[in-house]
């Protein structure tokens, strides 16, 4: 018990630096990234420092949600990795001590991680983000700086736009200045011209203060006097002039209150309220327009027989019937291209004219309604997502950890190099599935949980395959395996590969190696004699091919290479390489069970493309079979010649 307590302080002591340094990487990679995305919104507005500071701590706490996962799926990688690099790992197994049982420590610290990691997205990180957001629109609303340049227009300054030919950067002054004034609008606009400027800035940072110095100012008067021509505008010269121009350079924030009563800004109990409410209302309107719309009454065409049209008989144009004391009503519609006939043809244009308008004036109401619909469920969408995503963060911690702990444990690699690939790979798959269903539930192609809980849905079966897999030691990064399955589920070709010995010690019997070439070239012989056409449809299915056959041939064909490897002729030796390896696979016969065989005899759309695949490797067995029998007589010849 005392060596278990130490084995749990050791991998804990093991795994709590390589978090912490990963995760503050992990997060500082994100913030440069939101930077990266905002720097064109906070360059050149002269925020201090103090207030950059603030919105990237708000930035940072915001960013832990992305950062927090990989962090554990990187440590957990690193962890086990540089256990298993050191044997380590190798000698706790030794000792009796499951993999999981190593585990254990971490699991109870994952898990209390994913517990506070629910608590801080329900409570600490909507207000990061109402901070956060908030801050980052008072910037984005923030006036420039006023660093005008030479040689072009200034356009940054709302209603005003400056150019400056040249400015002495010693002491301030502007040279050639042009400022047109269009606060006013268009028509009446302003034009300064001066020769020299001085820039700068009243006391309270609200107006841009310019000393124009010698110029002539030309205000446009067209407006004013609207039918005078003779006079369009007003010149005057000046030598000393002072203009106020309205620019608030200050750093103004805005109100929380507005962020914080958007999803982001939210708890479980708010979110949850929020969505009832939205709900309600939602089928509120709904009703209300399913009411007006069942009230809908298309004028002069269908009426109740009460208010029908009549003909000039006084017959009602619907053919409403009436039985007895009951009055049942029966809407008919009018017959149009008679009614449409009878009128002139300046008339027809009117209605056509007025059913047109009455129509698009219908589809805008509708389309009106449609749109607020539209918003009203995606308001619903957002909130779901929001309210989900309390969860999925929890989640995705234990199954990071699930996934990393057991690929450390498997591939055995410490560092940041192996593993941190293979976390980035991970977590990019991670991401753009997570990303992938986050878009799609919020624009409301798939439900909202099945959206948010596509990546959980498929990395779980990774974490437990992976963590089965290293219980069991089993190799899961084993290429030959791979190799191995994928050559008999597609039927790859193998090429032998005979090396010639440089010391043999059993020499082979020339007559013995005769009789085995003979019986193998004779085998294949009667094989290709037996099966010159591949069986028919229905008995493919009901035997398939003869894979006793096809399998005795491939062992005396191993074990005659087996044999002549041990030949002192390197003729004979590298003949050898031309036998073609024959084994089983799995279109020979597809199936066992007989009620499975008939099942998919008869399910032509899965039958008949396997039967035509078995052609193929029907004809590609015959070509073995062909080339083991022309191997097999040159191997006679070449035996012939050896003593």
């Amino acid at each position: 018990m005392r060596i278990i307590k130490r084995l749990y302080w050791f991998v804990l002591k093991s795994f709590l630096p390589l978090f912490a340094m990963t995760f503050f990487i992990v997060l500082f990679i994100v913030l440069m990234q939101f930077l990266w995305k905002y720097i064109d919104d906070l360059v050149g507005k002269g925020l201090t420092m103090d207030v950059l500071g603030e919105l990237f701590f708000y930035a940072a706490v915001s960013m832990v949600p992305m950062a927090l996962p990989l962090a554990i799926l990187l440590a957990s990688l690193m962890t086990f990795g540089n256990l298993g690099e050191k044997s380590e790992l190798t000698a706790i197994k030794a000792s009796g001590v499951s993999l999981l049982n190593v585990m254990k420590p971490l699991i109870i610290l994952v898990a209390a991680i994913s517990v506070g990691a629910f608590f801080f997205q329900n409570d600490v990180l909507p207000k990061a983000q109402v901070k956060m957001w908030t801050l980052l629109f008072s910037m984005k609303q923030k006036s420039p700086e006023v660093e005008i340049p030479e040689g072009v227009f200034y356009d940054q300054i709302p209603g005003y736009n400056l150019y400056v030919k040249s400015k002495n950067r010693s002491t301030g002054v502007l040279h050639d200045v042009m400022i047109y004034d269009v606060s006013k609008g268009g028509d009446n606009a302003t034009i300064l011209l001066a020769d020299s400027a001085r820039l700068a800035f009243t006391k309270d940072s609200r107006y841009l203060y310019l000393h124009l110095v010698k110029g002539e100012q030309f205000e446009n008067l067209r407006e004013q006097r609207a039918l005078d021509r003779n006079v369009p505008f007003r010149r005057e010269t000046f030598y000393d002039k002072e203009v106020l121009i309205p620019f608030d350079a200050n750093f103004n924030r805005l109100d929380e209150e507005g962020m914080r009563k958007q999803y982001v800004g939210k708890n479980i109990d708010e979110l949850q309220a929020t969505i009832d409410s939205l709900n309600i209302r939602v089928d509120s309107i709904g009703a209300v327009y399913a009411r007006d719309l069942r009230a809908t009454s298309y004028q002069m065409l269908l009426q109740p027989d009460g208010n029908m049209p009549r003909q000039s008989d006084g017959t009602s144009l619907s053919g409403v019937a009436s039985a007895g004391k009951e009055k049942k009503s029966k809407v008919v519609p009018l017959d149009l291209d008679s009614l449409m006939s009878a009128l002139t043809p300046v008339e027809q244009g009117e209605i056509i004219r007025m059913a047109r308008n009455r129509n698009e004036a219908r589809k805008g109401e509708n389309q009106f309604r449609a749109s607020v619909m539209r918003d009203e469920n995606k308001s619903i969408r957002r909130h779901e997502i929001e309210l989900i995503k309390k969860f999925t963060l929890s989640v995705a911690c234990l199954i990071f950890f699930f996934i990393g702990a057991p690929l450390g444990a498997i591939i055995r690699k410490g560092g940041l190099g192996t593993p941190l690939v293979i976390s980035v790979l991970l977590f990019l798959v991670y991401y753009i599935i997570d990303n992938t269903g986050y878009k799609m539930a919020r624009d409301g192609h798939i439900n909202v949980w099945i959206g948010m809980w596509l990546s959980t849905a498929i990395l779980l079966p990774l974490g437990i395959y992976v963590t089965i897999k290293a219980m069991n030691d089993s190799s899961v990064f084993n290429k030959d395996l791979y190799i191995q399955f994928f050559r008999k589920i597609f039927g790859i070709k193998e090429t032998r590969h005979v090396p010639v010995k440089e010391v043999i010690i059993n020499d082979i019997s020339v007559r013995k190696a005769r009789g085995m070439v003979a019986v193998v070239g004779a085998e294949a012989t009667v094989w290709l004699r037996r099966h010159k056409r591949p069986v028919g449809y229905p008995a493919y299915w009901k035997r398939g091919f003869q894979i006793r056959d096809i399998l005795r041939i491939g062992a005396e064909v191993d074990r005659l290479v087996e044999y002549l490897s041990d030949c002192r002729d390197i003729k004979v030796v590298d003949k050898l390489n031309s036998y073609p390896v024959v084994k089983r696979l799995w279109i020979y016969r597809p199936v066992s069970a007989k009620w499975l065989k008939n099942i998919l005899c008869w399910f032509f759309p899965v039958g008949i493309p396997v039967y035509l695949m078995s052609l193929v490797y029907f004809r590609r067995l015959r070509e073995d079979m062909k080339a083991i029998v022309k191997t097999s007589e040159t191997e006679m010849e070449l035996l012939r010649g050896v003593k």
